[in-house]
């Protein structure tokens, strides 16, 4: 099978097949989408060593996520990895911690590598990873957070607004006194904390450090562990509001352990409504992320980038859905 091949079948010349392999510009929509259902088709594979050759790139984009990374990020970059590969490229993993060192290592890594572009799912702290995102002049797209002070693209949703309808969705059920499961990293949590005491705030709740527990990391180990904490210490709790779902999930766990019921003795909220979510019993109420939408923007935005198809600096900011299920309920009298 030949360019030339796909190129009849398309019914176009094999120049306009060509631009669309090589993320070359001026090809209408749904010519594209035609073009590349048949690469797909016909399992069609581009020369790529040659592909390098004349247009001076690798077709590689590295992706950085976590050394630990949880079933929403395995998830995302899954359907990244997926959209990349249609749009002709390889994808290059590099993981790192949240800890200098770690990311001083990936950095290294990365500055040793020939790639297109790079896609950070994983949120770094240390300035000279950004120092050199911005000095390299590679495209750079950040899908799960942003940092306004740079410019760069980024994808995500409104994290505060998110939480705020999570925990919002307890306090109309008639919950007052609502436990905060979060992480210690990452600006994403920071946001998610702000949505919850904004939603006690409305109702005139007063936000209680007693009763939040912050977790080193958003595993169903580490949600598992902090509800044990919060049990221990903090009396009344009729609900319980966790960052990330796999949190919820260790939460649940521990209540089990316990005796307690969900949602007889307490509701469970969780954020991102991973895959997980909707076959666990009880069901878990959760703010869904749309995460199928935001990883093929992601691989769009970083293919339009490459090709020099954009300019300019945005974020966009996807909308988000509560997914209400099994684990809420009304407290008892």
């Amino acid at each position: 099978m030949s360019i030339k091949d796909i190129a009849k079948l398309a019914g176009v010349s094999a120049s306009t097949v060509s631009r669309v392999v090589n993320q070359r510009q001026y090809v209408k929509p749904e010519i594209r989408e035609r073009i590349l259902a048949l690469v797909k088709q016909t399992g069609y594979v581009p020369n790529n060593a040659a592909r390098s050759m004349v247009l001076k790139r690798t077709f590689t984009v590295g992706i950085v996520i976590p050394d630990t990374f949880n079933m929403f990020q395995r998830e995302l970059f899954s359907i990244i990895e997926h959209h990349l590969e249609g749009f002709g490229y390889r994808t290059s993993f590099f993981f790192v911690k949240w800890e200098p060192e770690s990311e001083m290592k990936c950095l290294r890594k990365l500055k040793g590598e020939k790639l297109d572009g790079i896609i950070m799912i994983h949120e770094v702290s240390h300035p000279e990873f950004y120092e050199y995102l911005t000095a390299s002049s590679l495209p750079v797209v950040l899908c799960t957070f942003d940092r306004p002070e740079l410019e760069f693209l980024s994808i995500h949703v409104n994290e505060e607004e998110g939480a705020r309808a999570a925990t919002q969705h307890l306090i109309e059920l008639g919950h007052r006194r609502i436990g905060l499961l979060s992480g210690s990293y990452f600006s994403f949590a920071a946001q998610r904390t702000v949505g919850y005491k904004a939603a006690l705030e409305a109702a005139g709740l007063a936000f209680d450090e007693g009763i939040v527990e912050r977790a080193p990391s958003y595993s169903a180990e580490e949600g598992r562990d902090g509800m044990r904490s919060l049990l221990s210490r903090a009396k009344g709790l009729t609900a319980v509001f966790a960052e990330t779902d796999e949190l919820a999930i260790g939460a649940i766990r521990t209540l089990f352990e316990a005796g307690l019921s969900v949602p007889g003795d307490l509701s469970v909220v969780g954020f991102d409504d991973i895959d997980i979510c909707a076959f666990l019993s009880p069901g878990l109420t959760t703010v869904r992320q749309p995460i199928h939408e935001m990883g093929k923007k992601t691989a769009e935005l970083m293919s339009a980038l490459i090709a020099g198809e954009l300019a300019g600096v945005d974020s966009t900011t996807f909308g988000f859905e509560l997914i209400v299920r099994e684990s809420t309920a009304r407290p008892r009298a």
